[in-house]
């Protein structure tokens, strides 16, 4: 007895490229059609890591921002590194919510910490001020600067620390890269950094490295 023929998102979910191809371009299926629980094939090869079915389905009209009935796109779904620089390097957003107010960061924090710490660490930083240099700032200029950086990641340590707290979780990780972000960020504006903001931010992030570096580790998922 034959086994029944997948269907676009079980297709999808398994890499079977060969199906996929035929439903899409022999039967007209989209690579955003929703099933009967809202999830397309975009989904389902998000989230089992498929970059081949996404490439493809991509290349057929496939959104990498499509929504399902809750709001999620395919960036909720990722279980690893790989997938999810695949999906930022195509166009998905990370500065949104789904229906519930929650964003892709917060959604995969507690199952794929490792996953929400790199898409933190890509994520366009909000709180720090940017500067823009018309001529050689003055030390003054310099000074204010730099306070304006350190009042910023001081902020940001506070919210996160209550964050960690609240949740009952280690904000080491989440801390590194705020600071990481923040000393960037000074050199980007061509400020250097006081020796304040090493003071004030505290023993529990010294010794942070100016940038970390990417991980490429595929083992979650």
């Amino acid at each position: 007895m034959s086994r029944p023929l997948k269907n676009i998102w079980v297709a999808a979910g398994d890499g079977d490229l060969e199906r996929v191809r035929h439903l899409v371009e022999q039967e007209s299926l989209s690579p955003n059609a929703p099933d009967a629980f809202t999830y397309t094939p975009m989904h389902a090869a998000a989230s089992y890591g498929q970059i081949q079915i996404l490439e493809y389905l991509i290349s057929r009209g496939g959104d990498v921002n499509v929504q399902d009935g809750d709001g999620d796109t395919p960036i909720y779904t990722v279980e690893n590194v790989t997938t999810a620089r695949f999906l930022l390097d195509h166009g998905a957003v990370l500065d949104r919510q789904n229906s519930e107010g929650v964003s892709p960061i917060d959604h995969l924090q507690e199952e794929f910490s490792e996953v929400a710490s790199y898409l933190q660490s890509v994520a366009t930083p909000t709180s720090a001020p940017t500067i823009e240099i018309v001529q050689q700032p003055s030390q003054r200029e310099q000074d204010m600067a730099s306070e304006q950086l350190t009042s910023a990641l001081m902020s940001s340590v506070e919210d996160i620390m209550q964050r960690a707290e609240a949740e009952g979780r280690d904000p080491e990780e989440e801390l590194r890269q705020i600071v990481s972000r923040t000393v960037l960020e000074g050199v980007v504006t061509g400020y250097a950094m006081s020796e304040a903001v090493e003071d004030e931010r505290g023993a529990e992030i010294n010794d942070t490295p100016t940038k970390k570096p990417k991980t490429d580790n595929d083992s979650l998922g």
